[in-house]
């Protein structure tokens, strides 16, 4: 080995310099404490030691040893090797080379990658300086402002400030919130990340699934738009749009909405709904629907708006707007329905009807009682103005009962005795045994007492007072044959479960259905894209604040 003298070292430095004027490509060799030519051992190599320093096209590179080719415009690095490219990338590293035909960087052992937001700790790093892109096949992690990112491969995008990774990638944010997936996106700036394929996010109180979805791990606020589900508590949340705010315990669900109560078998859907956590209540609406399941049968609930609150086993419904109720032999409309699930207590307000089998009984406002522990009907309530109407099955007419209020028995969830009370009166179409007419029994009393078999009326007794008579048809007019206030709304009965739902909401369905094909055709469109929306939203609302 031959060591050459100082002086021949800075003529040598000086070639350097005076070829890099030539050539703004050529790596610029700026000092060396000290360098060695053998030939034989590295052929066109200089060997450089001590304080080095270099330049290439931007990039500072300082080390302890190396290997130049000034003929291939590279270098291969040793010892606490530091390479800097202006204010946007400091590597430090065991070993490096660096080509300068190319400007493509390798780094190995113990490499450290910062930005001026994250840094990476790797074991080797593929710098591509042309595309401004870097790679890494091992396991890696990146500290960003309180937050790592776990992942075996992964690579960052200079300019976009943004990794990328495409295996098992796990962020854990500094608030606990762990985001987990095969296809990730992550911005260092302002720490959003987008999720591609089978993801999840949790945190000690959610879990959160998606296959495309946003979340901002700064805000703890995350859109997800394909096959996604929230689980809160004992309910799971499901939709086409979901939005979730960690922080105010907030979420909510755009079209094909459903909502699943584990605790009380109940199944919420509708086309839009707000789930509040911290106050256990949620509001639904567009096509809103709840379904209570039982053992024998369902309860189906339908209004506009639905609202929701109340601890598990402690259930209230409130359900505004031309409320409606469905079960497999009762149907009721009202303006509005109240349900109480520790009372057991359904109570439907606002022109109340309720039909149960060919009866419908209306007054002023009507009261369902169901068993608490078996959830099966048990009494039903119809306060101030109760009627009673069933259709004569033999004839055209009507049979009536009316009275101040009504006090119905249900066994096996069907009605089997009614008694109304104070001011009764009834209009009663009478037959024998053949099925004969026999004639219409008119009368009042004080109360009335009915007792019913498969919703049919089979006998009705007056109490206090009775004054009745038979009157064959012909000997009572028309307009004698309903009594006051008789308003029969047969053609309103729900009589399946679509029916439950008005021709308006129908339309809606329909219209929501074809908007919610195009906006799944659209879900492999950037999140980037569109996770502005959120920040749209979220200025429109601090206005609306203000």
């Amino acid at each position: 080995m031959k060591t050459i003298p100082l002086f021949f070292l800075y003529s040598f430095l000086l070639f350097t310099f005076a070829a890099a004027a030539q050539n703004k490509k050529s790596i610029i060799i700026k000092h060396a404490d000290y360098s060695d030519i053998n030939q034989a051992e590295i052929p066109d190599a200089v060997l450089l030691t001590g304080n080095i320093e270099a330049e290439h096209d931007g990039v500072l590179i300082n080390c302890n040893k190396a290997y130049y080719f000034e003929k291939e415009n590279y270098i291969k690095l040793f010892g606490n090797v530091i390479m800097n490219q202006g204010d946007t990338i400091h590597m430090n590293s065991r070993y490096a080379e660096y080509n300068g035909m190319n400007g493509f960087a390798y780094a190995n052992g113990q490499v450290v990658m910062r930005s001026p937001n994250s840094m990476l700790e790797t074991d080797t790093i593929h710098f591509d300086r042309n595309q401004n892109i870097v790679y890494y096949n091992s396991f890696g992690k990146i500290t960003n402002e309180g937050n790592i990112l776990t992942s075996k491969a992964g690579k960052y995008l200079v300019n976009e400030k943004k990794f990328q990774f495409f295996n098992a990638v796990t962020i854990t944010t500094d608030q606990g919130t762990v985001v987990k997936s095969n296809h990730l996106d992550f911005y260092e700036v302002p720490q959003h990340s987008y999720v591609f394929g089978p993801s999840t996010i949790t945190n000690k109180d959610n879990y959160i699934y998606t296959e495309n979805g946003f979340y901002d791990v700064k805000k703890d606020i995350g859109k997800l738009i394909k096959k996604s589900h929230i689980i809160y508590d004992n309910r799971r949340i499901e939709g086409d749009s979901m939005y979730y705010d960690k922080k105010n315990d907030f979420s909510s669900a755009t079209n094909n909405v459903k909502i699943t109560d584990t605790i009380n078998k109940m199944i919420i859907r509708g086309h839009y709904a707000e789930v509040y956590r911290a106050q256990d209540s949620m509001f639904v609406t567009k096509k809103a629907l709840i379904t209570t399941v039982t053992e024998n049968d369902s309860v189906y609930i339908h209004a506009k708006r639905i609202l929701v609150t109340g601890k598990p086993e402690a259930r209230i419904i409130r359900g505004f707007n031309d409320a409606r109720l469905y079960k497999t032999d009762m149907s009721g409309k009202s303006d509005s329905i109240h349900y109480s699930q520790k009372q057991g207590l359904t109570q439907m307000i606002g022109k109340p009807v309720v039909w149960n089998g060919n009866s419908q009984l209306t007054g002023q406002l009507i009261h369902l009682i169901n068993n608490p522990i078996t959830e099966q009907l048990d009494s039903l309530k119809v306060l101030n103005n109760a009627f009673v109407i069933q259709q004569d099955t033999l004839g055209s007419g009507f049979n009536q009962v009316k009275g101040q209020n009504l006090y119905g028995k249900f066994r096996d969830n069907k009605m089997y005795q009614i008694d109304l009370v104070k001011n009764a009166e009834i209009i009663y179409y009478m037959y024998n045994d053949d099925d004969e007419f026999i004639g219409i029994n008119k009368g009042v009393c004080s109360s009335i007492n009915l007792e019913l078999e498969d919703n049919k009326i089979q006998t009705a007794t007056l109490f206090v007072e009775p004054k009745s008579e038979i009157y064959p048809e012909t000997e009572l007019p028309e307009n004698a044959r309903k009594l006051r206030d008789f308003n029969w709304r047969g053609d309103e009965q729900i009589r399946s479960l679509d029916q439950i739902f008005p021709e308006s909401e129908l339309a809606l369905d329909v219209q929501i259905q074809k908007e919610s094909k195009i906006q799944q055709q659209q879900a492999e469109t950037p999140m980037e894209i569109q996770a502005e929306s959120i920040g749209k939203q979220q200025k429109v609302k601090s206005k609306t604040k203000k």
